[in-house]
């Protein structure tokens, strides 16, 4: 029997790999937070499966584990290393892990390949961006929307920036929120990455005020992802939930996904 005949999808999600223990608050925060997107996963109807990282020798593991899911998950963390996209890593980067980088293109390439439903939040919207061929500003110039969140005076304190992203009538991010017509939403952002040159294959399905690209879907196949992080704790359980459960519910059925890779 498939996972997607019984009653919780099994939905994967690459583990994160670097420790909390370290100066930088952005990467126990990322690592809360990929805490968090496990915990929504499962009280939203699915059963979470870490994925960790494959060697060379053993890559068709990570074939077969796509043969038991129904579903991946790519959550936030650190920079992506820029020469994934042609460039030369600025200094504004952190926590750039090789490693990271590895297991999660490796993911969401077999995610794809194996027609399964993908889902990225921040650093999974940028690294799918990366995956089409799409490239990354390394440090966002100020503009009229606060994206970071972080507070100039004091680096190392980290807030929510909240800002209105207007969702494409009949995208994917907009189903996600119940609001296949389009609607506006307001969200939780803490990025100081962006995507720059979409990614061929991708449409832009929600902005920011300032034009930023805050989602992107394939319209080919159920791949999307988000800049925003519906999971942080500031919500209202209500309101964090229904994302995950909608994306739950594609796992349910993901005869939506159509194999495929990516070149």
């Amino acid at each position: 029997m498939k996972s997607s005949e019984v009653a919780r999808p099994r939905i994967g999600v690459p583990v994160r790999l670097s420790s909390s223990d370290t100066p930088d608050a952005r990467v126990g925060e990322a690592n809360q937070l990929f805490t968090f997107i496990v915990d929504l996963l499962r009280e939203a109807g699915a059963q979470p499966v870490l994925l960790t990282p494959v060697s060379a020798d053993s890559a068709g593991r990570l074939a077969a584990e796509m043969q038991m899911l129904d579903g991946v998950l790519l959550p936030g963390g650190g920079d992506i290393n820029p020469r994934l996209y042609g460039q030369d890593p600025e200094d504004s980067l952190y926590d750039v892990n090789q490693e990271q980088d590895h297991l999660d293109m490796d993911v969401a390439r077999a995610t794809i390949d194996a027609g399964l439903p993908l889902l990225g939040i921040c650093r999974g919207h940028q690294l799918l961006n990366v995956l089409y061929g799409g490239t990354l500003t390394q440090d966002m110039a100020p503009t009229s929307v606060n994206h970071s969140g972080l507070d100039p005076h004091d680096p190392a304190a980290s807030e929510w920036s909240w800002h209105d992203v207007r969702l494409t009538p009949g995208s994917k991010a907009a189903a996600l929120y119940g609001s296949p017509g389009g609607s506006t939403v307001k969200v939780a952002s803490g990025h100081h990455q962006a995507v720059a040159r979409v990614g061929e294959g991708l449409a832009v399905t929600a902005i920011a005020a300032d034009g930023t690209v805050e989602a992107l879907e394939d319209p080919s196949r159920w791949v999307a992802s988000v800049q925003w992080h519906p999971e942080v704790s500031q919500l209202a359980d209500s309101e964090r939930l229904v994302p995950f459960t909608s994306f739950v519910e594609v796992c349910r059925h993901p005869i939506q996904a159509r194999p495929g890779g990516v070149q």
